[in-house]
């Protein structure tokens, strides 16, 4: 290479440089970006929570404070009858102390005091006491059933999934529903189809979807080992190849779990979720946003955050991913069950 095409290679290269500099600057400027979007939307949040916890405050506040009125005008009559109980006996002594006879007079200001001062004659108004405690009580279950707020979101977005038979490993039998899935050891007679996985023990769903968002839940219970999530429809299917297995190539995203510890994949890489070691949900939730190009896991029990890969923008349809995993020593046979996301899971 002579002394001028030497130069031109490296201008084109200096050009290039360039460009993936610009480059790492707006990468840069978008993660600012990013940060500060999100950043505002948790401030504007909290600040709404801090609002509702200072009206919930009042009116607090306000409910006491009636009831405190009420109680000490009850309680002032009470001390009143009482003074005049101790006024008239009081009296009495010193009619005792004087004479022996009682006057009529005596007699009618003593029945007279016991008729007004009947304990039975001060009543609480104890029916619209109770009636501010039914509002309470509805309010808290009102409350309740608006939280977690992103459960609220989430269910608005649940998909209906069902299963294809077609695509599912031989060991897997799938409920006539499409809707659970099961590892047996006995090799099922299904018929051998281009899109049936061979070697990993995966299944995915009928329908993809390539816009908006979806969600949807897993039932896990009484599971030692499953793995779950999204994939394209590119993930290999046949051989031994590790890309087949959800999570381990860049087709696919999953929460696996196995002994009590869970790892979230993508990409070939393992992501261990140590905080959650030990930790059982009944159901797993998996959010997808098309616009935002995000996967999101979350033991949907409690809506706890399990982890959260963003793609940036996916590039092909989605389709939901189950693998029950095998028998595990013997402590691995239920079956995963897709729910219906809509409704909210049991609380443990």
């Amino acid at each position: 290479m002579n002394g001028e095409s030497i130069r031109r290679n490296q201008q084109n290269l200096q050009k290039q440089r360039d460009v993936i500099t610009y480059r790492m600057k707006k990468l840069a400027a978008k993660q600012a970006e990013i940060t500060k979007k999100t950043d505002e939307v948790k401030e504007k949040i909290q600040k709404k929570y801090e609002d509702m916890k200072r009206i919930l405050d009042e009116d607090l506040r306000i409910t006491l404070t009636q009831l405190d009125i009420e109680h000490e005008a009850a309680e002032k009559l009470v001390e009143e009858r009482i003074e005049e109980c101790y006024h008239l006996t009081q009296e009495l002594d010193q009619q005792m102390s004087e004479t022996d006879i009682q006057s009529a007079d005596t007699e009618k200001r003593i029945s007279e005091t016991l008729r007004l001062t009947d304990p039975d004659l001060i009543q609480m108004d104890e029916f619209k006491n109770q009636q501010l405690l039914s509002l309470t009580i509805n309010l808290l279950l009102f409350i309740r059933s608006q939280v977690p707020v992103t459960k609220k979101l989430f269910q608005s977005y649940a998909a209906d999934v069902v299963l294809d038979t077609d695509t599912a490993h031989p060991k897997l039998i799938i409920s006539p529903a499409g809707d659970s899935v099961t590892y047996t050891d006995t090799w099922q007679d299904v018929p051998e189809t281009e899109c049936r996985f061979d070697t990993t023990l995966n299944v995915v769903s009928q329908q993809g979807f390539s816009e908006g968002r979806q969600y949807w839940e897993v039932e896990v219970s009484g599971k030692t080992y499953w793995e779950l999530g999204l994939t394209y429809p590119s993930i290999p299917r046949k051989g031994r190849e590790e890309d087949s297995w959800l999570g381990r190539g860049k087709d696919s995203w999953c929460v696996e779990y196995f002994n009590g510890d869970y790892t979230a994949w993508h990409g070939g890489v393992p992501h261990e979720l140590t905080l959650l070691a030990g930790r059982k949900f009944t159901r797993i939730g998996v959010y997808c946003s098309f616009p935002g190009g995000m996967v999101c896991f979350l033991g949907a029990d409690t809506m706890t955050p399990l982890h959260c890969f963003c793609a940036g923008t996916f590039t092909d349809t989605l389709y939901q991913a189950l693998c029950p995993g095998h028998d595990n020593e013997g402590t691995n046979w239920k079956s995963l069950k897709i729910c219906d996301a809509s409704r909210s899971a049991p609380v443990l």
